[in-house]
């Protein structure tokens, strides 16, 4: 049992609406790292930061390869790590794509990557998860509308809100294949949704997300508020945004493909503990119980 308290209840009979009591950005004002002051302001304010080019297209190149090389090998669509299109039969995504590839563990520990992390949680930095996400043409299913800190906290363990994703696009992301939506500013309130954890619940959600998906009343709410902003950028380019943002997908049914790695930096600081709102812990491949800073 944790004895970690629980400041964001959720999976409960209804919905809840906690304040956020955690700040967005960690680090203290003049902390020197990649990002400039009003780079970190806007971050704090709208929960994102879009970054038009993080890693040159000689190096998209690189990690296109080796997302096309992954998903082309038997072993790793057999591995347990990998997650199948329902309707497809495609592989969709693959995680823990950092232990799987030394070149995708060598982007992780990337200055312009792993530096904004530490920048924006004050502190050394762990991976919480990684994966590389394929979104082929002609029909690739979306995600739902979700903060991902409501799953890790209540499925994972993670105490507080001190996480933050960056999505490095691999394709160009155009505003028609099913880009990244979020709700800005949406990470400065808890949504708490309805409904128990089902045990094993992560089989199902990393195909299609139900428990832990907020009601259309909520979300009506949250996007007459704030608004709904759709990243689109070439190949290279990336979107830092907070784990507690409000963030969705559509469907690609476009004929062009639509592929990121993803990487989930959390602070040392904020380990994970035992799940707050689930029977039991999802595997360490989606959510790590390995805290080792990235060096």
């Amino acid at each position: 049992m944790t004895t970690v308290a629980d400041l964001y209840p959720t999976r409960a009979s209804s919905e809840t609406v906690t304040p956020r009591v955690d700040p967005v950005v960690w680090s203290d004002p003049g902390t020197p790292g990649p990002l400039r002051p009003a780079e970190l302001s806007g971050f704090e304010r709208d929960g994102f930061l879009a970054i038009e080019q993080l890693i040159a297209p000689d190096e998209v190149a690189v990690y296109r390869a080796e997302l096309d090389r992954l998903i082309a090998d038997p072993k790793v669509r057999a591995d347990e790590r990998s997650i199948i299109e329902p309707t497809s039969q495609d592989v969709r995504s693959v995680f823990e794509v950092h232990r799987i590839s030394e070149v995708f563990a060598s982007l992780v520990r990337d200055p312009r990557v792993v530096g904004r992390a530490r920048q924006i949680l004050g502190s050394d930095v762990y991976v919480h998860q990684s994966r590389i996400n394929v979104k082929p043409g002609f029909g690739a299913s979306g995600f739902y509308w979700h903060s991902d800190f409501e799953t890790w906290h209540a499925e994972d363990g993670l105490p507080n809100m001190r996480t933050v994703s960056v999505s490095i696009a691999l394709t160009e992301n155009y505003d028609t294949n099913g880009g990244l939506m979020i709700m800005p500013g949406s990470h400065r309130t808890f949504l708490g949704c309805a409904g128990a954890t089902p045990k094993d619940n992560y089989k199902k959600s990393l195909q299609m997300q139900d428990a832990g998906t907020p009601s259309d009343e909520s979300l009506t709410k949250l996007a007459d508020a704030h608004g709904i902003r759709l990243f689109t950028g070439k190949a290279g380019s990336a979107t830092w945004f907070d784990c507690n943002c409000m963030h969705g997908s559509g469907d690609n049914i476009t004929p062009y493909p639509r592929s990121n790695v993803f990487i989930v930096f959390n602070s040392v600081e904020n380990a994970a503990v035992e799940p707050f709102a689930a029977p039991v812990r999802r595997p360490e491949f989606i959510g790590a119980r390995d805290f080792t800073p990235v060096r």
